[in-house]
């Protein structure tokens, strides 16, 4: 009979994507009770199980699981389905096996009469699905890529394999009587409009075609490359083809409805990364889309530039309150009109001006001036989905889903203006405050992270700290609990940005366990083995002024090898530890104190000191600065605990547990980096008081910083920042708006850029 090469390519990791992995598991052990089926095949490809029970399951050829049927009659994909698949796995398993032992007894018995017989190479199965033509192959010439290695991280994956297979599992290698060519000599982009429309059906595919029409963006993976299945990330989901050659058995993480479409939407990203030519491992495509913004769009951007051009010229120093109502007024337009990166833009820009009308620590000069610079940039590139975030930032239900907390930070301000009405007569003005819970949840079928975000605010009374909020209910649990919990939930949905929202109902409740060794089992990237090969996947990105914006983009679990030296510095309030990743990376985690969670430095020293036992992980986000790779901690997990500094009891001054100083190193000067953030922050404080009202000072600064970025030999950026000075001298601050744009952008990608060229730097 002909292999069902799709069903031995469902694994159960696979398996418990599509269905979940408490059924794995039960059939399993049914299974390895002998209560499993006894296989069958028609002959047409059609695969039956009979049960002891009596039950019968049957799986059709040319269909995927959810098509097949079984007289149980359990809603959804049972067991007894899962359970017909794993036999026949199991069974082709046994019987590759015994080919194997007799093909080693023929090549013995060839050598002992002088002759070995040649093994014939098994010849690759027809992969592709009926009726599906592929539409552009591998370039002539191109090598294919690796074949997929299999997540075999968590140790009951691992296990579950074992069962499956009866033997061990063999860490990189293909489902059984898969050629491994058939692995990662494939692309989803290779399946014709046609066949894709019969696949996913009409209402889907013209669904599809709107959001094509509109355009998107999507990052590409490749099966291999560390990567165990083709994957596409779409703006609110990921989808999975883990069958080589097969749709019908994509995993997507959006609910059951929009199934279809997402389908097509990734089917059509791949084949805009093929166009390439080149099949990298890892694409940022942009897909579809029109020339030219709508009206309506078109329109609300105009506006939203000119306020943004008068905020340039007025500065926050001397921005009202009107201005702060048009910022929020045109920030609705840039929603209304699906232009949602520039709306997100708006908002913040907002919060920046009223944070410094109400003296509110939130406001940065640097943040405010790289906002200014975001929203002309995504203007001037408002052509491109990419820079707009057309159609993108609505909200996604997810299926069932199972999210690994990282983390929490804890991020707010007192606010030090008056009392709102209706607050407590007599209460001082430094009473009212607001506190902002972000929690790092690993979203591990989808490789990304997403953010749960929860706010607390009051006009009055004393503001708590991170160890008190850990104590609010959240979600039918605690703040402390949910950021150091596995969840499983059926009622949760994300936006483009990553912001995942949570739901607890009857219908579909939610369990919160605790984490437990969980990060152990995350796949990559999001668990980092080597830092250096994680960083070097965002080089080439578009730059940050027109890329989605995406919370969470950085933050990963990095798994450390060794914490070679703790240090803190009183005088930054610093503590700064050195590690090394698995693959020997040396890599610096830094955290600043945070006045909203003062027991914060104090938790991370002890565990950093090994006092709770040795590191193992730590989560947090990674960049680059200055030529070393940094983490910004939000967990660290050793062999007994999982400490969340944020959350930790604030210090007890009687303890007489202190942090010391000690020395901290510090990296060699990098002349080019200084001359960088000399000009930026002369160019913010310009922004900050307005180009209509820059105070000869800020001009002596600028004037000093376009020297010295030429005497480090950056002469374009130096031109760009003596262009806008002479401007403003010569035709005035409405004129100087242009060139103040060109420079602070120059400049702002001229810094990614000299990162990455460090980076590259240490890689040779």
């Amino acid at each position: 009979m002909t292999p069902r090469t799709d069903l031995l390519a469902l694994t159960p990791d696979t398996l418990a994507a599509l269905a979940n992995r408490g059924l794995v598991k039960r059939a399993v052990k049914e299974l390895d009770a002998g209560a499993g089926p006894d296989v069958s095949d028609d002959g047409d490809g059609t695969v039956r199980g009979r049960f002891p029970d009596g039950t019968e399951a049957v799986l059709p050829a040319g269909a995927d699981l959810d098509a097949g049927s079984c007289t149980c009659g359990a809603p959804g994909l049972c067991r007894h389905r899962i359970g017909l698949v794993l036999a026949y796995r199991r069974a082709a398993a046994g019987d590759a096996a015994g080919d194997a032992a007799g093909d080693a007894a023929g090549a013995a018995a060839g050598a002992v009469a002088g002759t070995v017989p040649a093994v014939p190479a098994a010849a690759a199965p027809d992969t592709a699905a009926p009726g599906v033509t592929p539409q552009d192959a591998t370039p002539p010439g191109h090598a294919a890529p690796a074949p997929a290695a299999q997540d075999r991280t968590a140790p009951d994956r691992a296990v579950t394999d074992r069962a499956v297979t009866g033997g061990p599992a063999v860490l990189g290698a293909p489902a059984p009587g898969v050629p491994s060519a058939a692995v990662g000599d494939w692309s989803p982009g290779d399946v014709d409009d046609e066949a894709l429309a019969a696949l996913v059906g009409a209402r889907a595919f013209a669904a599809a075609r709107r959001s094509f029409d509109r355009g998107y963006t999507a990052h590409v993976h490749r099966p291999g490359h560390g990567e165990p299945a083709a994957r596409v990330e779409l703006p609110t989901c990921t989808v999975r083809f883990p069958v080589p050659g097969e749709l019908r058995h994509a995993i997507v993480d959006a609910a059951a409805p929009l199934r279809g479409e997402m389908t097509a939407l990734a089917v059509w990203a791949f084949r805009a990364a093929d166009a390439r030519g080149a099949r990298e491992a890892h694409a940022h495509v942009e897909v579809g889309g029109r020339a030219v913004l709508r009206p309506a769009a078109a329109a609300a951007f105009g506006t939203a530039a000119g306020v943004v051009d008068e905020l340039l010229l007025e500065g926050a120093v001397h921005a009202g309150p009107i201005l702060g109502g048009s910022l929020r007024r045109v920030g609705a337009e840039l929603s209304a009109a699906s232009l949602h990166w520039p709306a997100e833009a708006a908002e913040e820009l907002a919060e920046q001006v009223e944070a410094y009308a109400a003296r509110d620590a939130r406001h940065h000069p640097l943040r405010h001036a790289l906002l200014l610079a975001e929203l002309h940039a995504r203007h001037r590139a408002c052509a491109s989905p990419l820079a707009t975030g057309v159609e993108e930032a609505g909200e996604t239900a997810l299926r069932r889903v199972r999210l690994t907390a990282l983390g929490c930070r804890i991020s707010g301000s007192r606010r030090t203006g008056s009392p709102p009405a209706g607050g407590r007569p007599g209460a001082s003005p430094d009473e009212g405050w607001d506190r902002t819970a972000e929690v790092f949840l690993a979203h591990a079928d989808a490789r990304t992270v997403l953010v749960l975000r929860r706010r607390w605010e009051s006009p009055e009374g004393p503001a708590p700290t991170g160890h008190a909020l850990a104590s609010r209910r959240l979600l039918g649990t605690t703040l402390g609990a949910l950021a150091t919990a596995n969840v499983v939930t059926e009622s949760a949905s994300r936006t483009a940005s990553r912001v995942v929202s949570l739901a607890r109902s009857r219908i579909a409740p939610m369990s919160v366990t605790p984490v437990g060794d969980s990060w152990a089992g995350l796949p990559e990237p999001l668990l980092v083995r080597d830092l250096g090969a994680r960083l070097h996947r965002r080089d080439g990105l578009p730059p940050r002024p027109v890329r989605p914006r995406v919370a969470a983009e950085d933050v990963g679990v990095v798994e450390v090898s060794a914490v070679e030296d703790v240090g803190y510095d009183p005088a930054e309030q610093r503590l700064e530890a050195v590690v090394r990743d698995a693959a020997g990376n040396r890599a610096l985690v830094s955290a600043a104190h945070n006045p909203l969670a003062p027991g914060a430095l104090d938790a991370l020293a002890h565990v950093m000191e090994g006092r709770s036992g040795e590191v193992r992980f730590v989560s947090g986000s990674l960049r680059r600065s200055g030529g070393r790779i940094v983490v910004d901690p939000i967990a660290v997990r050793t062999a007994g605990t999982l400490v969340v500094p944020d959350l930790a009891p604030d210090p007890d001054p009687a303890s007489g547990d202190v942090l010391t100083p000690t020395g901290i190193a510090r990296p060699p000067s990098d002349p080019l980096a200084e001359a960088l953030d000399t000009a930026l922050a002369a160019l913010a404080d310009a922004a900050h008081h307005g180009l209509r009202h820059v105070p000869p000072a800020v001009r002596a600064r600028m004037e000093e910083a376009a020297a010295h970025l030429a005497r480090t030999g950056l002469t374009t950026a130096a031109g760009l920042v003596r262009a806008f000075l002479a401007v403003l001298r010569s035709r005035g601050p409405s004129a100087a708006v242009g060139p103040w744009t060109d420079a602070q952008l120059h400049l702002l990608v001229s810094v990614e850029l000299h990162e990455e060229d460090l980076g590259a730097g240490e890689r040779r």
